[in-house]
């Protein structure tokens, strides 16, 4: 099966590509020809999966999947949540985020938050499917690590010591966010590959 991932981001491409696995063949927005940036103006993760994984289908006939992902901070109101990317400007710098997250943070006691993807696969069946994941755990004082991207640095899982930036992709996948999004959206592709075969 072919199914073109619709992101712009490199990281989350090899990401996904690693967790999906051989029965897929993941095509990139590269691989369809689509070269430009796009459209993200929902206020929602599932709003902004949703209009990205449209957008694809409709000007390329491909069928397609989307993601958005956020960081959600409880005291901090759920903030950046959908505005992650952009928290410090539209410029979406990484390390201008983390900075402004960790400043807003200072002095803060309760340093817990929860990540979250959802994802919008559209073309396989005559209505969108939605897939969510959620990894909680907490903001850290520093930056620590060096894989991964985003918040990955600041973002230590539940019951863990290490931040996602001090872990292998293999071992980040097992537990992320959108790693769990996409392993549902693996079992909805092999429940209905079992379908066509009966």
């Amino acid at each position: 099966m072919k199914l073109c991932f619709a992101t712009n981001n490199q990281h989350k491409l090899d990401e996904v590509k690693r967790a999906i696995g051989e029965s897929v063949q993941l095509l990139s927005l590269k691989d369809i020809g689509c070269s430009e940036e796009l459209p993200e103006t929902r206020d929602t993760l599932e709003g902004n999966s949703l209009q990205k994984a449209e957008y694809v289908f409709a000007n390329y006939g491909v069928a397609c999947f989307a993601d958005d992902s956020g960081l959600e901070v409880d005291i901090l109101q759920g903030a950046p949540g959908v505005y992650s990317a952009r928290y410090a400007g539209n410029h979406r710098s990484d390390e201008d985020n983390i900075s402004l997250l960790l400043s807003n943070l200072e002095n803060a006691s309760n340093r817990t938050a929860r990540f979250r993807t959802v994802i919008t696969l559209i073309g396989i069946s005559q209505e969108p499917v939605f897939f969510d994941g959620i990894v909680k755990g907490h903001i850290t004082t520093e930056k620590r690590g060096t894989s991964g991207f985003g918040y990955d640095p600041v973002f230590v899982p539940e019951g863990l010591d290490l931040t996602f930036a001090e872990m292998s992709i293999a071992e980040k996948n097992r537990l992320s966010h959108r790693g769990l999004a996409v392993e549902e959206l693996k079992t909805y592709l092999k429940s209905l590959a079992l379908k066509r075969e009966k």
